[in-house]
């Protein structure tokens, strides 16, 4: 009888824990019982050990074999835990003695012929077993585990070849040289620059203010008006991640992956833009035990841009409404709940009717038609856009004739200094001031507060939209590098760039 325990880990919900794998070789049948809630995946690790042992040179024991994946009650997802579970093996058979995994822990999927192969969620496993000595992963992870830990690194390519490394047979490969000098490098070239916009002056607005002050934002426009080309140009406005929220992204990239073993290792804000036909459990995440980051997860810290938002199943888009307020998405199932990261910019883009037009005499939706597809949008999910431009197509003058606009980067350092002025005045963004933030930081004068009053009294502006668009006059005014309080220009703008969605026109509302 042989008793033997390993560290390794495993990831639920975008964040890592750790797991002790214990194996028990006794008198019986020859037999392989995994204990400790193992999934499909997890289970076939039997015959993935089996091959990888033989072909790397062990021997496989013929007695009676049972493995338990300590704590028993949490949920064992993927192939991660082969590596730990062979060499477990091999320390209760005796064919390794059991001071070669002491203080040691091991992250990697077997193949048959003993490689080592990598696997999804190495960054938040690397946080979840930081307190060890050292962890030894698979080659093609090392880069994100070294992002995610920066020490503690060992990479084994094969069963084999670690157990020789182990035993100080033969060298721990270098792995130093695989970071980054000064960690995680700036923000990577999208190949979209605003320049490539012509004309639409309130949608590049738009686009910079949403940039500025972390509003979210809603294109209305018929199609081939440039919504998209819009959006797609709002990431490279944003300033780099900072070094926590780039650490976030990692990690939920990382959790989210197929194995694939790939990493970009950028600053850059994320852009996510699913089909309208996603799910809404791939949209919030979620999805089974593993409980898997979703696309609003994905999105944290960069741009989650949903086009054609009218296709959007209802039930989808008012799944966001919990995030688009608290930077978070809460995930409860019954067997287990998890809290992940979602602070983005949501860019949403739609036609301002049915039919695509929108304007008297073109438009041809009648009341009914009209009605029916603004019901598509709900009050409180609208209201949650600071923004929603109005975006026409260009004219023949602005496509030939008219002149480049600002570049990207010209645009980009106007939104940083915005943005210093605001996080020196408050410490986080105008997106986020409160109603006693408002009144602290964004007092409006006598004659805007008469533009608001008439807003409100005509029923075209909603309490919470007169909290948003107050924080858009905000970002204006700190655009305007005016300091002081709202001026009616920034509200009249603000009123502007609030347009109205299922019109004959988008204006008001």
């Amino acid at each position: 009888m042989a008793l033997c325990s390993v560290v390794a880990a495993g990831v639920s919900g975008g964040m890592g824990y750790q797991v002790t794998v214990e194996v028990h070789i006794g008198q019986g049948l020859p037999t392989f019982t995994i204990l400790g809630r193992p999934d499909d995946i997890c289970r076939e690790s039997r015959d993935r050990i089996r091959a990888a042992l033989v072909n790397s040179g062990f021997y496989w024991p013929a007695q009676r074999i049972t493995m338990n994946l300590y704590p028993a009650d949490q949920r064992k997802v993927g192939s991660a835990l082969d590596v730990a579970m062979a060499l477990a093996l091999l320390v209760g058979d005796g064919q390794i003695p059991a001071s070669l995994v002491e203080g040691v822990a091991f992250v990697g999927e077997l193949a048959l012929d003993g490689r080592i192969r990598s696997v999804s969620g190495v960054a938040p496993m690397m946080l979840a077993l930081r307190n060890q000595g050292a962890v030894v992963i698979p080659g093609e992870n090392v880069a994100e585990a070294l992002l995610a830990v920066g020490s503690q690194v060992r990479v084994a390519e094969t069963l084999r070849g670690l157990v020789e490394c182990l035993s100080g047979t033969a060298p721990w490969s270098d792995v130093s040289n695989l970071r980054p000098d000064g960690g995680i490098p700036e923000v990577a070239d999208r190949g979209c620059d605003l320049a490539d916009v012509r004309g639409q002056a309130a949608g590049r607005l738009g686009v910079e203010l949403s940039a500025s002050g972390g509003h979210h934002l809603l294109l209305i426009g018929p199609p081939g008006s440039g919504k998209t080309m819009l959006a797609e140009r709002l990431p490279g406005l944003l300033p780099p991640l900072d070094e926590q929220t780039a650490l976030e992204v990692m990690i939920m990239q990382s959790a989210s992956r197929s194995g694939d073993g790939g990493w970009a290792e950028v600053r850059t804000p994320p852009m996510r833009a699913p089909h309208h036909s996603a799910s809404t459990v791939s949209i919030v995440g979620g999805g089974g035990s593993s409980l898997r980051p979703g696309e609003v997860s994905l999105a944290h810290g960069g741009v989650l841009f949903l086009d054609e938002l009218g296709e959007f199943a209802p039930s989808t888009l008012d799944g966001l409404r919990q995030p688009l307020e608290s930077g978070e998405i809460h995930i409860a199932r019954a067997e287990t709940r998890t809290v992940l990261p979602a602070r983005f910019i949501l860019v949403g883009a739609a036609n301002p009717c049915p039919c695509g037009h929108g304007t008297p005499g073109s438009c041809s939706c009648d009341e009914s038609a009209l009605a029916k597809y603004r019901r598509r949008f709900s009050g409180p999910l609208l209201d949650r856009f600071d923004l929603r431009v109005l975006v026409s197509r260009p004219t023949v003058h602005e496509l030939l004739d008219a002149p480049v606009g600002e570049t990207s980067a010209q645009v980009r350092d106007r939104v940083v200094a915005t943005r210093a002025i605001a996080l020196e005045r408050q410490g986080f963004l105008n997106a986020r001031l409160s109603g006693e933030d408002l009144d602290r930081y964004a007092p409006v004068e006598d004659e805007g507060r008469k533009l608001l009053r008439h807003e409100l009294e005509s029923g075209r502006l909603t309490g919470r939209g007169l909290q948003r668009l107050r924080r858009v006059a905000r970002t204006l005014a700190d655009r305007r590098g005016h300091l002081a309080d709202v001026e009616p220009i920034d509200i009249a703008t603000a009123l502007a760039l609030r347009a109205r969605i299922g019109g004959r026109h988008a204006a008001g509302g």
